[in-house]
């Protein structure tokens, strides 16, 4: 039986953990011995681990957080201001010689001194959540394994990615997997060098798992008539669910009877709430929070929208694929991966004016509406096939 590792931050409710979790029930037990390591106990996806996998955590985690989260200049003087000079100028010494080398791993190598080495052997260590230049540093020095995998999960050219760091430390690697076409042809731009360990693998996405889950609870639950518009993502920028709320606005204004819902919880739920209060659509637009299954939803709903500004593979896309009907989604990385322009749903601009007019489309023309859903039911949507790339990592 093959020993497998993967490495993540927690079990939030989140695509990479959704990702993940989705995987690891697909994996055969039978064949796999498998290991989860999390660098803290948090998340309302922890109870939904399945009882084979083992977890553990990184339980010093907690007392170098802050070093990995604060920006070490403003906590070494912190530090400095409680009196604690050694450990603060300790920070700042070592934090100034990983800029001044340009190689962060030198200050991840002073953070995790007093970290011993995981004792077990695997045959496969999985750096799970990244880009995240903490967890590839750990996998690669904290952990003994045969093999040696990296994950990306995001756009890179999006977020913060620090190609000094991935250019010294990924070529130690196996193998890397993409979750989207384009996000591999966009790291290999990037890091030309790494080409040869590139390799697409989509976040597995299994229909018959999520219709049944689909079927098991009760969705919207309210005796609204008109055509209900649903958007699932953590709430954040990066989301876009902002650009939806004036679209709404603007679609109730031209007399269309809708209402929009937004599963999901996050950093900007305030701010969204307040300019849902302004646009006086509270009734209308509703925030109904974190769900551990959302599909009863996906399932009633009339049309979905994913209007996120980037993503590295949307799964909640592909999710939303398995119940036929007609989808809206912004442009992002990996969009045109999942859905055919015109065919099996609407791909738009990201901007509120892009998500408006596909929408308004779907809303007047019938005729598109239900050959978008007839398209969707024509098609297979099932990635469960992408695990035997790790049998093939294991195999070499």
């Amino acid at each position: 039986m093959k020993r497998i590792l993967f490495m993540c931050i927690n079990m939030n409710i989140g695509g990479t953990e959704k990702a993940l979790l989705t995987m690891l029930n697909e994996i055969d037990s039978s064949k796999y011995d498998i290991t989860l390591l999390m660098l803290e106990k948090y998340g309302e996806f922890l109870n939904e681990i399945p009882d084979f996998v083992k977890v553990r955590y990184v339980n010093e985690y907690k007392d170098i957080k802050p070093l990995i989260k604060e920006p070490p200049k403003l906590l070494a003087k912190k530090l400095i201001i409680d009196k604690k000079y050694s450990k603060g100028l300790l920070i700042l010494l070592n934090y100034s010689i990983s800029k001044i080398t340009n190689n962060t791993s030198y200050y991840y190598k002073y953070i995790l001194k007093n970290i011993k080495n995981i004792e077990e052997q695997y045959d496969l260590a999985v750096a799970y959540a990244g880009p995240m230049d903490f967890i590839t540093y750990f996998v690669l020095n904290k952990i003994k394994a045969k093999k040696k995998v990296q994950w990306i999960h995001f756009d890179i050219t999006k977020i913060g990615f620090n190609k000094k760091f991935a250019e010294k430390n990924y070529k130690k690697f196996n193998k890397i997997f993409v979750v989207s076409k384009e996000g591999k042809e966009k790291l290999i731009r990037l890091i030309p060098t790494l080409n040869n360990k590139v390799e697409v693998f989509f976040n597995i996405i299994s229909c018959n798992l999520i219709e049944n889950m689909g079927k098991g609870e009760k969705g919207f639950g309210d005796s609204f008539n008109g055509i209900r518009i649903l958007t699932v993502g953590r709430l954040s920028k990066e989301k876009g669910q902002d650009l939806t709320i004036n679209v709404l606005a603007k679609l109730k204004n031209e007399g269309y009877n809708i209402k929009w819902y937004c599963i999901g919880d996050g950093s900007e739920k305030d701010n969204y709430k307040q300019t849902i209060k302004n646009l006086n659509i509270e009734n209308d637009y509703i925030l109904l929070g974190s769900k551990l299954n959302p599909y009863p939803f996906m399932k009633e709903c009339d049309i979905y929208v994913q209007p996120s500004r980037h993503e590295g593979y949307c799964i909640t896309l592909g999710e939303a694929r398995c119940f036929n009907n007609p989808i809206v989604t912004t442009n992002f990385t990996g969009a045109n991966e999942q859905i055919k322009n015109e065919e099996t749903g609407l791909v738009c601009e990201i901007s509120e004016n892009g998500i408006y007019k596909s929408l308004k489309r779907l809303l007047d023309d019938k005729d598109l509406y239900n050959n978008i859903k007839i398209n969707l039911s024509k098609e297979i949507v099932d990635s469960t096939n992408e695990i035997s790339k790790l049998d093939k990592v294991l195999s070499y």
